[in-house]
């Protein structure tokens, strides 16, 4: 790899944590439809899209509905997260990434996020950190998934980077994958059980500094 000039940064699990907001809508979901949904089933929609994730649901309650039915219960979904992540503050921001994030800045490194997330301008805003993005690629501006790289791709060009001069920050496996496809270097956020391909993993961005990226120049 040659040198660093880009770092893209997935945004749930990496720089704010809205898991516990997706849990909470698809669990009222569940309730609505008469069964319980627990935070181990909720294991099972991480990384996955949104109507992926209702399949995942109503199988687990054994609920049948129409596709009307089913595209009229996601959205209600969306509508009930979109209501937690708008009372969003800023010191829901993860330990380390807003300090790592100006550091960045301060280097000339460009900075890009990431993001499957329909609704990662609104937490972004919420959390006060939109400036610190020159790129912001999510899913609406993407129709491929992770493992596809589509996402990281488009933000390097967007960065005017190539991608073997970007690093990407993820906590989930298809994330690292998407990273490796689109011959990047990545930082796995999590387990080394999870995230082995991954080039180097730490448990968050609060162990994460400028130093410790340029050593994955070599």
């Amino acid at each position: 790899m040659g040198k660093i000039k880009a770092c893209l940064f997935d945004l749930d699990g990496v720089i704010v944590d809205t898991a516990k907001y997706h849990y909470i809508a698809w669990r009222e979901l569940a309730k609505e439809l008469g069964f319980d949904f627990t935070e181990e089933d909720n294991e099972r929609l991480k990384g996955v899209s949104r109507m992926t994730s209702l399949e995942i649901l109503l199988e687990i309650g054994g609920v049948t509905l129409s596709e009307e039915e089913k595209i009229r219960f996601a959205d209600k979904k969306n509508e009930n997260y979109r209501t937690f992540i708008l009372k969003m503050q800023p010191d829901e921001i993860l330990p380390g990434a807003k300090s790592f994030l100006e550091e960045l800045k301060t280097k000339g490194i460009k900075i890009a996020l990431g993001s499957a997330s329909k609704n990662a301008m609104t937490i972004l805003d919420r959390l006060e950190l939109t400036y610190l993005f020159e790129a912001i690629i999510d899913g609406t501006k993407v129709s491929q998934a992770k493992p596809d790289p589509e996402v990281f791709l488009k933000g390097a060009e967007e960065l005017n980077v190539k991608p073997e001069e970007c690093v990407v920050f993820e906590d989930a496996e298809a994330g690292v994958e998407a990273a490796k496809a689109g011959k990047m270097k990545c930082v796995g956020i999590g387990s080394t059980d999870v995230l082995g391909k991954a080039d180097i993993v730490i448990d968050g961005l609060h162990q994460m500094d400028y130093n410790k990226l340029l050593s994955l120049e070599n």
